[in-house]
């Protein structure tokens, strides 16, 4: 987790006050599990936009299918401002635990009918953390505006990316990813907030010009 960082930047903080720290799935990992630490003196990650950092979600993964359900559903907390603030003011693990248990059991979104023709990538520095929280973001306003079955989104790492790329019509990442990706022939959109539906919605407009 740490490498990630010195490598891409402080890539990992995805929403003001927000850290997302995770790395590759690893057989030292025992069992995929969260953890949720609120920081009492916030912490300066150096990403401009979204420092001083307060709140740190830390992901261990067992392997790369096990944390993708947990994750949907913790952007889409963290997606609602309302929720969000409940989160982040819980004083203790139960009073933590009642908030999620309150908001875990949403509907899986609908798609709409038709073939997809269009292939967005999310993209961070091993493609299984924020890239993850930045597509479920993306897939709520997909969902809202009824494009779902229109665009698929793929979350890939920054290797990946670069191979992909002919692919998508646009990638949404960090500041930081966008700077390692360089030029790929596509339009690279950076996304400040990965929880923020508002500010995926301005972006997917700018890309579509609607």
């Amino acid at each position: 987790m740490i490498r990630n960082v010195e490598e891409n930047g402080p890539y990992i903080v995805i929403a003001p006050g927000l850290a997302f720290a995770h790395a590759r799935p690893s057989p030292a990992v025992v069992r995929t599990g969260m953890s949720w630490v609120r920081i009492e003196e916030p912490v300066e990650f150096g990403h401009t936009p979204n420092d001083p950092v307060d709140l740190v979600v830390g992901l261990a993964a067992k392997d790369s299918g096990a944390h993708t359900t947990a994750m949907a559903a913790l952007a889409k907390l963290l997606a609602d401002p309302g929720t969000a603030e409940a989160l982040r003011g819980a004083r203790t693990p139960e009073a933590l635990h009642a908030v999620l248990a309150g908001r875990g059991r949403d509907e899986q979104p609908r798609t709409s009918a038709g073939p997809a023709v269009h292939k967005i990538l999310t993209v961070c520095g091993n493609g299984l953390g924020t890239s993850l929280f930045l597509k479920n973001t993306l897939e709520q306003v997909l969902e809202r505006w009824g494009w779902s079955g229109h665009v698929t989104v793929e979350a890939t790492d920054t290797i990946s990316a670069k191979g992909k790329a002919s692919e998508a019509v646009a990638i949404l990442t960090s500041a930081e990813i966008a700077r390692t990706l360089g030029d790929l022939g596509v339009p690279v959109k950076i996304i400040e907030n990965f929880t923020s539906t508002d500010e995926v919605d301005r972006t997917l407009r700018d890309t579509y010009d609607v």
